[in-house]
């Protein structure tokens, strides 16, 4: 028997009806064809289907689509701006902060939450900030310099 839900996803609402062990990367997957949040591990590990959730960074591989009703979801198609890329897509472009892309999308929202929160934050703080998301193509230093250069308001072209 499907529940109803209703949720805010990228600022539009929408009623959907999910069967009760949905998981909410399926949800955005498969009935929104949102699928810039990859399913990876299914365990939570790997962060590649990172969303935030009320402002928060949650994976969205363990969490059900059912407990995400009445609240407010943001994907990395959400992030596009009237004048094209977020500064933080923009800055992992610029910085060579992408190689397969597989992790980029958890890797941008996390990296988002964190700016909302603390909008200067240190190398120490945005490695913390990451750390629920693997990367096996970068090393991360180059993910760590995008953050920092939006954190310290260099222009992006």
């Amino acid at each position: 028997m499907k529940i109803v839900i209703n949720v805010t996803v990228n600022q539009k609402n929408y009623e959907l009806a999910v069967e009760p062990n949905m998981t909410l990367v399926d949800m955005l997957r498969e009935e929104l064809r949102l699928t810039g949040t990859k399913k990876g591990c299914g365990l939570g590990e790997c962060g590649a289907c990172t969303i935030l959730l009320d402002g928060q960074p949650v994976s969205s591989c363990v969490m059900l689509a059912v407990e995400a009703h009445n609240r407010k979801i943001v994907t990395i198609e959400g992030l596009e701006t009237e004048k094209g890329l977020h500064p933080i897509q923009q800055a992992f472009v610029e910085k060579g902060a992408i190689q397969c892309g597989f992790c980029t999308s958890g890797m941008v929202l996390s990296a988002k939450a964190l700016l909302d929160d603390h909008p200067h934050p240190d190398e120490q703080d945005i490695r913390k900030a990451i750390s629920g998301n693997l990367c096996r193509c970068t090393g991360y230093q180059k993910i760590v310099e995008a953050v920092q250069s939006v954190s310290e308001g260099e222009q992006t072209s």
